[in-house]
């Protein structure tokens, strides 16, 4: 039996007393039985990382980088079991399985490049010039506790575990049921890169006894998902001071300029839209278009939707694939539903797929859209996309910041004019004349929200030093060595008040 097989990957959990059932998106059929873990397995696992984070933390920068390449040479030489696996759990199209290797390749490349330099001791200038001399060093926090979700289980995983490993700590990822051999996978190709095991570990169970032992016991959370939870885990961790991080959701939109070719930006919205079948949460779930021409817009796209392909098969021939469970069928379903039952317009889609599978569903175009509606404001995470029309620039812009979450938006137009407008919108990445595959795949740019929609920022060398504290270092030299008692400053104060004249001259 293969050391990478399904029994021999969840080995790593050892003895628990319950477990569930994974099943597959395709089919809705069982894949495996996946162990449920204890908060103290979970408290077990945090004091074992504790103890082997000393020794990663004293490796230079540079032999952890050293790491850092090796593993992206086996994601690069493992990319189609990888594909597999994202797919099995997933029910994803080939072509987003494979936007998250590549998400996973750019972080193992990125962090490898610049950790080295971002992680080095950094002069700071001093009170006093010549006199004194001070540093600042990034010291690794200890035990970092990632959360991943379902939706993305390859790509926001590794954007996590990557830097907070190459910044000397040790993870303890809690991954969601759903997609705990992505997780596995991925830790074994870390583990025979030269990675000791002990420093990234792999918890599964209930997010309320597993989520909160990790947040109770690790020295920093990294949340990835929704606001209602990110709040929860947000709260915990500041009640033991700890730092942390959240990337929650967005209602993301896409404003299209007078000046936009619609046909275009009907590609561009589709790309958006309906990239993992809509489940991401920088997704573009509303569209705005000028009055004028929004029936022609709403033409071309709906031409454009309706000649979508949809599968999971292994090859690159579909466009789209299904939704991940039963769970997110009904509440892609809900939304729709409630919106046409209360006025909205049905362009196309709004329907399941079960020719194809179970949980397939129809990508979908509505309009007239209210603020009655669910949808208006909530976050659908599918395939669903809502458009409006506008009469001005300013109305536009005044839409798309009408929503308490600002993680991404969109523009598309001429680009002078585009530039203009994107940086009037409240949100943490705006792309023009793209989804959100711009910033995404940008990994030397901060990532996340403003507003509702998160806190902290994923991936550039913020990404990076978020993992650390910093820690300044005081050299005093022997001219201002002396007793600081108030008979010496009748000789210092002068001194001193000359210096702040010449620093202040300088």
């Amino acid at each position: 039996m293969s050391e990478t097989s399904i029994p021999n990957l969840i080995k790593h959990f050892g003895n628990t007393s319950s477990t569930v059932t994974v099943m597959n998106p395709k089919t809705a059929k069982p894949i495996y039985e996946l162990p449920q873990q204890s908060a103290e397995q979970v408290a077990e696992a945090v004091r074992a990382a504790r103890l082997a984070q000393p020794a990663w933390a004293n490796t230079p920068a540079r032999e952890r980088a050293a790491w850092l390449y090796a593993l992206h040479d086996l994601i690069l030489e493992e990319q189609d079991k990888l594909m597999d696996i994202v797919q099995l759990e997933t029910g994803k199209a080939r072509a987003h399985a494979f936007e998250e290797v590549a998400g996973g390749l750019g972080a193992a490349r990125y962090y490898a490049k610049v950790g080295p330099k971002a992680l080095r001791p950094k002069k700071t200038v001093a009170g006093v010039p010549v006199l004194t001399k001070t540093w600042v060093n990034h010291v690794p926090v200890g035990v970092v506790g990632v959360i991943t979700p379902w939706n993305y289980p390859l790509a926001l995983c590794l954007l996590d575990v990557l830097p907070a490993l190459m910044a000397g700590n040790a993870v303890v990822q809690k991954s969601d049921n759903q997609t705990t051999l992505t997780a596995l996978f991925s830790r074994h190709l870390a583990i025979r890169a030269g990675l000791d095991p002990a420093l990234w570990t792999i918890v599964v169970g209930d997010g309320a006894v597993v989520g909160n032992a990790l947040t109770d016991n690790a020295d920093y959370i990294a949340f990835t998902g929704s606001a209602a939870t990110g709040s929860q885990v947000g709260a915990r961790a500041a009640a033991r001071l700890i730092p942390f991080s959240l990337e929650l959701g967005g209602k993301n939109p896409m404003i299209i300029l007078e000046s936009a070719k619609l046909d275009m930006a009907a590609e561009t919205l589709i790309g958006g839209a309906f990239g993992s079948a809509g489940q991401l949460c920088v997704s573009i779930e509303r569209a705005y278009v000028p009055n004028h021409l929004k029936d022609e817009f709403l033409a071309v796209l709906k031409d454009k939707v309706d000649s979508l392909k949809l599968g999971s098969s292994s090859d690159f021939s579909m466009d789209i694939g299904t939704l991940t469970g039963a769970n997110q069928l009904a509440r892609v379903q809900g939304f729709v539903e409630d919106a046409t039952d209360k006025g909205a317009e049905l362009i196309t889609g709004g329907k399941t797929l079960s020719d194809l599978g179970p949980y397939y569903y129809a990508p979908t175009i509505l309009t007239g859209v209210t603020k009655d509606m669910k949808m208006f404001a909530g976050e659908v995470f599918g395939p669903v996309v809502a458009v409006y029309g506008y009469d001005s620039i300013k109305e536009a812009i005044a839409l798309a910041n009408d929503t308490t979450e600002g993680l991404n938006a969109s523009v598309v137009g001429n680009k002078s004019e585009a530039t203009k407008v994107a940086s009037q919108i409240m949100a943490g990445t705006v792309n023009i004349n793209e989804g959100f595959r711009a910033t995404f795949a940008s990994l030397d740019s901060p990532m996340g929200g403003m507003k509702r929609s998160g806190h902290g920022r994923r991936n550039g060398v913020e990404g990076l030093l978020k993992y650390t504290e910093s820690q300044t270092i005081g050299l005093q030299k022997g001219l201002l060595n002396f007793p600081w008692k108030g008979n010496q400053y009748n000789r210092m104060a002068p001194l001193l008040n000359l210096l702040s004249k010449v620093m202040r001259r300088l």
